[in-house]
């Protein structure tokens, strides 16, 4: 582990520090991937000084895929020194109990997901999605038991609306088991969160780790010259063709430029702004090599923007017809 490579914020008001890049495993681990490969890229996250995981139970293909190939692949010596997360309520199996955020299905699936990651506990558990047919009361209190029967360290949520995630803040508080973090979809084409979410994280004292921050690969140097034969937007996996419009890659192009002058990548300007504001506790990026994410962690050797380099960034949004 290289803990001089990049910053550690704290998460929310709690004691817990994230390394500002940390590794999503959404894509690129799991079934159909050289496990190899897979292993090379962990191997870099930890020499690059990520001590943060990201899974789910879902990941894959096929579904478990990537909890698997992390506990096949996480160095025990290495445990203590790693914080790795798991999310629940996703469809998982057939059945009134395979899915959603009860307490029936919550338990279950994340004993299955500790038995595939191979480990006693995870350092934090989210819930992956809010549930309307499950009383809110019911999903934190679930989560203040996995806490206190060991399953889980700390507690977060993810995809919930900004009123929602401050119900759920203040029932956890009441509970004893404060809502550690929540993750919501954030980049400079997707800021929704800034409208409110952001604001109640901050009242509430949660930490914001963010994921998407690339659109899929969108915000990259891949799309300049259109959409690649091998990219995901061609093959339709999580980006389909209608979303690169002229818009976005007038947007991304004029992206490109302001990212010359600052010696980075569309990638590393794209990183870098999401952590520009203190309430952001970490970027989660997935890699396909282990020179992706290295190229990725270099978005911290330059996190600071001048004023005029924001308002470049908004102006040309606008001038793309992204504005907002």
């Amino acid at each position: 582990m290289d803990y001089e490579r990049q910053p550690y914020r704290r998460c929310g008001r709690s004691g817990l520090l994230l390394p500002a890049v940390s590794l999503g495993l959404w894509h690129n681990f799991g079934g159909g991937k050289p496990l190899d490969g897979q292993r090379a890229i962990l191997h870099k996250a930890f020499d690059l000084g990520i001590t943060h995981v990201d899974i789910a139970d879902r990941y894959g293909p096929p579904l478990g895929a990537a909890e698997s190939a992390f506990g096949r692949l996480l160095p025990r010596s290495l445990r203590d020194e790693v914080v790795v997360t798991t999310k629940g309520g996703n469809p998982m199996w057939d059945g009134p109990y395979g899915k959603g955020n009860t307490r029936k299905h919550l338990l279950a699936t994340l004993d299955r997901s500790l038995a595939r990651l191979e480990l006693d506990f995870v350092d934090i558990f989210y819930l992956h999605r809010d549930d309307p047919d499950t009383p809110l009361e019911e999903q934190v209190a679930t989560l203040d038991h996995l806490v206190r029967t060991g399953r889980a360290l700390y507690v977060g949520v993810s995809n919930f609306s900004p009123q929602r995630t401050a119900e759920a803040a203040r029932l956890l508080r009441e509970l004893g088991t404060p809502l550690l973090v929540h993750q919501p979809s954030y980049s400079l084409l997707n800021r929704e969160i800034e409208d409110s979410l952001l604001g109640v994280l901050e009242e509430h004292g949660v930490g914001c780790v963010v994921y998407s921050p690339l659109a899929q690969g969108l915000l990259t140097d891949r799309y300049l010259d259109g959409i690649p034969a091998d990219s995901r937007a061609a093959e339709g996996r999580f980006l389909t063709p209608d979303r690169v419009t002229p818009q976005v890659l007038a947007f991304v192009r004029a992206l490109a430029g302001l990212a010359q002058a600052r010696g980075q990548s569309v990638a590393q300007l794209a990183l870098a702004w999401a952590l520009r504001d203190p309430r952001v506790t970490s970027v989660l990026v997935g890699a396909s090599s282990p020179e992706q994410l290295e190229a990725n962690v270099a978005a911290v050797d330059r996190l600071d923007f001048t004023a005029d380099e924001l308002a470049a960034i908004d102006a040309a949004a606008k001038e793309a017809g992204l504005a907002g």
